[in-house]
């Protein structure tokens, strides 16, 4: 894609609806006549070749844009990280000249087509055209012009090349074309010059409010000239402070942000085995779970619902219950009789099972959409404030409407603009007991949607809680770490007031972890762990972006190729002693390389470069053979700088911290020689300038797991803001080191939620944990699963695994072991795994291959979100779903261990 050098927009205010007097007077512009005209009102002159319209601020809200095209580049690509958006029609604006006006549902873009314009001010064509995402840029195949409107701001009073309207991040346009809104307010960009730079402090004009503010901007996407506001997504980007939610009452439990997180996990019996069901709710209760959800699929579970509930009451088990609900509005009625909340999927309550078809909506269509889900949805709020019930309105990402995904594509918008659907009836009929909740298989959209939804409720004024959740995070460490990932990285934010740890796993497995991530959130910001105030405009909240650290590159004289001690797609460093040193096959095995007659090799998998805190002696040549095999295969050898001053290894890597670097401690050592620089990232900005003249081939950062008041997270972004501002594009390594003792399952928890949270952001390019008490094989995993739980580094096969629930049509536990086993070797190929469709196709946009519950007894296969195979008998399945791999290129046969 052709990256846009230049866009200059001249935009002409046309303002006031009120008398228009023509001036006794021409003027030349360009060698070309124009009249000029002016307002009666206001006295606002303004130069047309056609009479114009004109709307005066002190008579009209409304302001009328006219966009004229300078410059443009590459028609046919669309910006990046904005998706084509509904509109409404209004007919708020009142004008013999003017037939209609349309107003955006939300605040981003509309694209239409070219044909879109004043016909000799009479009419107003209109026809929208819609674009898929592809990565991270959205394409169209013919070219069209950009419709600019936002209900929040638009341009008022004259404005000269340059200004910038705030919601829109760019401006692409050849054809005239007309933008319309609710607002005043606009921002002026005073140089047009110095409009590349990272953000700019422009000015804020209200015609409302006489006066300036200042609003901080940031790049439409890099490079960008074009500018656009920097929307608030949590209290504090510097510390951890826990947002305001308002609190809402599910039976005698309260969620909100007065207090603690809550825990809960959801039933996986059948719920018409009212026994079974009561006996798991009271499992899960003793284990600590604050509130249990159990799934309603129809009328007779809906009536088992009551005596379940009465059977727990009995035995003094007042936990309360959620009702799980999709699509059955009439079940919802029903249950919420008995049930303390309601969870709501707000993309099958109302709406039809998405079919994923190209559908192309018109306004008239897509209202008349909303007035049947607020027709459908309206009782059951009505009922819920009848009875005192809370609800929860959760969107997933895997099952979206094909009216939503028609106009926001499968994107963290189209998830946000669903809940919000649900959400404004409810604020219609005064309805506030509710939370949201918005969860996908993928950590990085989870944290994205929720980032956007936070970031909406500011706008809006709403302080609705947050239930955080990765839906089919999968089993063990696997699901333990995504969720880490996803929910640890919000919880260091300062967001979310109830938490699920989604595990393919026995309910109650889940609170364990559950609790343990809850406390690291309430630990964070019950101390505001952070780092001191400093001004952050790099980091992209909203999309992912790997910041581009430079890999090393190979110098002339060097001995050793350096260019394989960092890995592209993320590095995992390890930290190994000189007592693996004494046998070194064993070592070459622990460290995942291949051997062949002895010799390493590195391997999809392999350790991409070690620390040795202590050399071997210079005469224990059996030890350094060892590490110049590691060194002559491009895994870099690690050593502080006193060790190799002393017994100097050849062509290792020496680790230094800043004050080793600033007094010029390295400089003893040989020319030439490749430094890592360990830095805390608290340090002031004074220090860390030493970074700006330093030969640097990898930054640690490196804060003691045991700080109490610094947050790692906090550290690292001031860190990466640092190097951003100083166009330093060292790769820096998170380098966590866990005290002896820390449980197997805090370690996972603690670098999914401090490294993830990074991560998930694109800050980081690799990872060393380090734990003296841990099996050296359990770090090694620890640290590939949480780069590939981030999408950066795949080596092994991605599952989407569902926790099971009471729809579920199989033994979701031993089914997803089985396909595991046999499926395990597959690295770059995902399978998901549900035991039934509630979730997808949808959620399956994740992934290559789908192992479907269909009937009972019957398993469905899709690539994809396409299911290809229907019906298959579950004995057969697995080896189908293999058959189905291999018929798509995508198998290997297992390696075969020497």
């Amino acid at each position: 894609m052709e990256v846009w050098n230049s866009v200059v927009i001249k935009m002409e205010v046309l303002k006031c609806e009120s008398t228009l007097k023509k001036e006794e007077m021409k003027k030349q512009r360009n060698g070309t006549e124009v009249e000029q005209w002016y307002c009666e009102t206001c006295g606002t002159v303004i130069s047309g070749w056609v009479w114009p319209m004109h709307y005066c601020l002190t008579a009209s809200p409304i302001a009328l844009l006219k966009i004229c095209r300078t410059h443009t580049h590459n028609k046919s690509a669309i910006p990046t990280n904005f998706s084509t958006l509904g509109i409404t029609k209004t007919n708020s604006l009142s004008h013999p000249k003017i037939s209609a006006v349309f107003q955006c549902i939300n605040h981003d873009f509309i694209v239409c087509s070219s044909n879109l314009q004043f016909s000799g001010l009479t009419r107003f064509k209109y026809r929208v055209n819609f674009v898929k995402q592809r990565g991270s840029e959205f394409w169209s195949t013919s070219h069209h012009t950009l419709l600019l409107i936002s209900p929040r701001y638009c341009c008022a009073s004259e404005m000269a090349s340059g200004t910038v309207p705030t919601p829109f991040s760019t401006l692409k346009t050849w054809d005239s074309s007309l933008g319309f809104a609710k607002s005043i307010d606009f921002v002026r960009v005073s140089d047009l010059k110095s409009m590349k730079s990272a953000r700019k402090k422009v000015s804020i004009i209200r015609n409302s409010n006489p006066g300036q503010d200042i609003v901080e901007l940031q790049p439409a996407s890099p490079g960008s000239p074009l500018l656009v506001p920097r929307q608030k997504y949590c209290e504090s980007l510097h510390k951890t402070v826990r947002r305001k939610t308002s609190t809402v009452m599910v039976g005698n439990v309260a969620i909100g942000s007065e207090h603690p997180i809550r825990i809960q996990t959801m039933t996986t019996t059948d719920t018409k085995d009212v026994a079974g069901t009561v006996e798991q709710v009271m499992r899960i209760a003793d284990k600590g779970a604050d509130i249990v959800r159990i799934t309603v699929q129809g009328k007779k579970e809906a009536d088992a619902c009551f005596e379940i509930k009465n059977t727990l009451v009995q035995k003094n088990y007042n936990i309360p219950l959620v009702a799980d609900i999709h699509f059955a509005p009439t079940v919802a009625l029903r249950v919420a009789e008995c049930f303390d909340k309601i969870r709501v999927n707000p993309g099958n309550f109302a709406d039809r099972r998405a079919q994923f078809e190209q559908l192309e909506y018109t306004e008239e269509d897509y209202q008349k959409e909303l007035e049947h889900i607020e027709k459908v949805f309206t009782p059951l709020v009505e009922k819920c404030k009848k009875y005192g019930r809370a609800m929860r309105i959760g969107t997933n990402h895997g099952s979206l409407s094909d009216r939503i995904m028609s106009y926001y594509g499968d994107s963290p918008r189209g998830m946000v603009e669903s809940a919000f659907e649900f959400a404004r009836i409810c604020r219609k009929l005064d309805y506030h007991n509710f939370v949201f909740s918005m969860k996908a298989s993928n950590p990085v959209i989870m944290v994205q949607a929720y980032r956007l939804l936070v970031a909406e409720m500011y706008v809006q004024g709403w302080n609705y809680p947050l239930h955080l959740g990765v839906t089919e995070a999968g089993e063990g460490e696997d699901g333990r770490m995504k969720s880490a990932i996803g929910i640890g990285t919000l919880l260091q934010d300062g967001l979310g007031d109830t938490i699920r740890v989604s595990l393919t796993e026995p309910p109650e497995e889940e609170i364990d972890p559950c609790r343990r991530l809850a406390n690291l959130g309430m630990r964070a910001s019950q101390l505001q762990k952070g780092v001191e105030p400093f001004e952050e405009k790099n980091r992209r909240y909203f999309d992912f972006q790997r910041r581009s650290g430079q890999l090393p590159v190979q110098k002339e004289g060097e001995e050793v190729d350096y260019r394989g001690v960092l890995h592209r797609d993320g590095s995992v460093l390890m930290s190994v002693s000189l007592d693996q040193l004494k046998t070194p096959e064993l070592l070459y095995k622990s460290l995942a390389a291949k051997l062949i007659v002895g010799m390493p090799f590195k391997d999809l998998a392999t350790v991409d470069s070690i620390l040795l805190r202590e050399l071997p002696p210079v005469d224990d040549a059996e030890a350094r053979l060892a590490l110049k095999r590691l060194v002559d295969i491009s895994m870099g050898v690690i050593t502080p700088l006193s060790e190799q001053l002393t017994k100097p290894l050849p062509n290792a890597m020496v680790l230094v911290n800043l004050k080793e670097l600033s007094t010029g401690a390295h400089k003893l050592l040989p020319e030439g020689t490749r430094l890592v620089v360990s830095v805390r990232g608290d340090e002031s900005f004074e220090e860390l300038e030493i970074l700006k003249g330093a030969d640097v081939t990898m930054i640690l950062h490196d804060l003691p797991y045991t700080e109490d008041k610094v947050s790692r997270v906090h550290a690292a972004r001031r860190l990466f803001e640092f190097l951003s501002d100083n166009s330093l594009n060292f790769p820096v390594i998170h380098h966590i080191q866990f005290p002896n003792g820390t449980h197997r399952d805090d370690l996972v928890i603690g670098a999914g939620s401090d490294a993830g949270a990074l991560l998930v952001d694109g800050l980081g390019d690799g990872l060393l944990l380090e734990a003296a008490d841990k099996d050296f094989e359990f770090i090694r995993n620890t640290s590939f699963n949480l780069l590939q739980g981030c999408r950066m580094r795949n080596t092994k096969t991605e599952y989407v695994s569902c926790p099971s629930c009471g729809r579920t049509l199989f033994d979701l536990q031993e089914i997803s072991a089985e396909i595991r086993e046999k499926t395990s070797h597959l690295p770059g190929v995902s399978i998901a795994i549900m035991g039934c469709i509630v979730n997808g196709p949808g959620e399956m946009a994740d992934a290559d291959f789908g192992y479907v519950g269909g009937t009972p007894g019957k398993i469905d296969l899709y690539v994809g979100k396409t299911v290809v195979k229907r019906g298959i008998v579950m004995e057969h399945a697995t080896n189908a779903l293999i058959d189905l791999i291999k018929e798509h290129g995508r198998w290997v046969d297992p390696p075969v261990e020497e």
